[in-house]
């Protein structure tokens, strides 16, 4: 959508307070549209004080200012990202990715509630976040507009970026907190937080400048290690070190542990966005980064092999599915339904050391589903596997092995010396 086509109506703005739903905002009501500004509680640890929100967005010209608690959602998503495994790249919890999806499956029904047809964000034209947001509403309300102003010419012509904003927004007293000296910027939730922007484009400039916001650094973490434990039934955090937990509060406690001793602070990825360029990134993830680890663990102890040649694909497909913004589509409802056999098998106590940065096993517990058994594992003289019966195996393996042989199929790599 487009300013010319907002005219006379109200857009419900998926407001942060920050100096993007700040410009856009004041943007919107000099033109004559009408802006409610819809702020997601999700626990984000870069503001707690929804108050102060409010008066920014008021101030910016916003007709009314709505907060809505998701706190719950979040956490229930993190859950299931935690399941999934869902690192994109291997390194990324997925953690902003869903919560864009948290952000517009708790938005719409407000929207609807209102009788507002079009939801606006300040996502930029070059990152993921626009992809999510008008996915996710185009999939879930398919009636509702997105108006995102960084694909607008008119929005455009009048700010070129960062600088152009912030002297608009001070030119009118709008009570912003950002400038132009800010060296990245910061989005975040309670599973964590995305650094990006700014000095962190420049990759002659490492990571260790940014100050954590869910911890300290790995220089600044306490010198004893402390274990914590993890348990699960059915794949779902039940217990944080033998005390009852609901998700929120699971990962909650598990962010405050993590980022006393620097896990999962500060982790470096320059990633591929779906929009087709290279984006760095420095993330925060403490809580996710314990409880994934320790599911991780978990699912080490109950997946036979060919379960896990399917969770592995199942992962890794679902992360690029949240990472683009597919998270609601059948596809995704497909995998999620075909995690679903392993999840309940998933119970178990999990005991981990942290250690500056470190997660480490320590010991696994009550896990009824499992299929190691020390025994047959053990290269002692104990258990049912005997030794000699890997004869007759081995013998149906060399049959096709010498065949690929006498057949000229096998090419061995320069340094086996062939």
């Amino acid at each position: 959508m487009k300013l010319d086509q907002l005219k006379g109506k109200t857009v419900g703005f998926a407001a942060s307070g920050g100096l993007d739903s700040c410009t856009v905002t004041r943007w919107l009501t000099d033109h004559g549209v009408e802006v409610v500004a819809i702020c997601a509680d999700m626990a984000q640890p870069d503001e707690t004080n929804f108050a102060d929100v409010e008066a920014r967005m008021l101030a910016s010209g916003a007709k009314e200012f709505v907060a809505i608690p998701l706190q719950d959602m979040i956490a229930e998503a993190g859950v299931e990202v935690i399941q999934f495994q869902a690192k994109y790249e291997g390194a990324y919890w997925n953690t902003t990715g869903i919560g864009r999806h948290v952000i517009v499956a708790g938005i719409v029904p407000e929207l609807k509630k209102r009788g507002i047809g079009v939801l606006g964000h300040g996502s930029t034209g070059r990152g993921n976040d626009q992809v999510r947001f008008q996915l996710c509403t185009n999939m879930l309300a398919p009636e509702i507009g997105v108006y995102a102003p960084w694909r607008d010419e008119a929005f455009l012509e009048r700010f070129g970026g960062r600088k152009q904003m912030i002297e608009y927004c001070q030119e009118r007293n709008l009570p912003i907190k950002a400038t132009i000296s800010a060296p990245y910027s910061t989005d975040a939730n309670l599973l964590g937080l995305t650094h990006e922007a700014g000095k962190l484009e420049h990759l002659d400039v490492g990571p260790w400048f940014v100050t954590p916001g869910m911890g300290v650094l790995p220089t600044a973490a306490p010198d004893e290690p402390e274990t914590v434990t993890v348990r699960f039934e059915a794949g779902r955090p039940v217990a944080f070190n033998g005390q009852p937990v609901t998700p929120f509060a699971a990962i909650t406690q598990a962010n405050a542990v993590g980022g006393k001793h620097a896990v999962g602070i500060c982790t470096h990825l320059v990633e591929n966005r779906f929009v087709g360029i290279k984006s760095r990134g420095v993330y925060e993830a403490p809580g996710m980064e314990i409880l994934g680890t320790a599911y991780g663990y978990l699912l080490q102890l109950i997946l036979d092999r060919r379960s896990r040649e399917l969770f592995d694909q199942l992962s890794a497909f679902v992360s690029k599915q949240i990472y683009q913004g597919y998270g609601f589509d059948l596809a995704t409802h497909v995998a999620r339904e075909a995690m679903k056999p392993i999840s309940r098998l998933a119970t178990g106590t999990i005991a981990l050391k942290l250690y500056k940065g470190g997660v480490h096993y320590e010991s696994a517990a009550d896990v009824p589903h499992q299929l190691y058994s020390e025994s047959n594992a053990s290269m002692e003289a104990i258990g049912d596997f005997n030794h000699g019966d890997s004869e007759g195996f081995l013998r149906v393996l060399h049959v096709s092995a010498r065949a690929l042989a006498a057949n000229n199929l096998i090419t061995p790599p320069e340094w086996a010396g062939r």
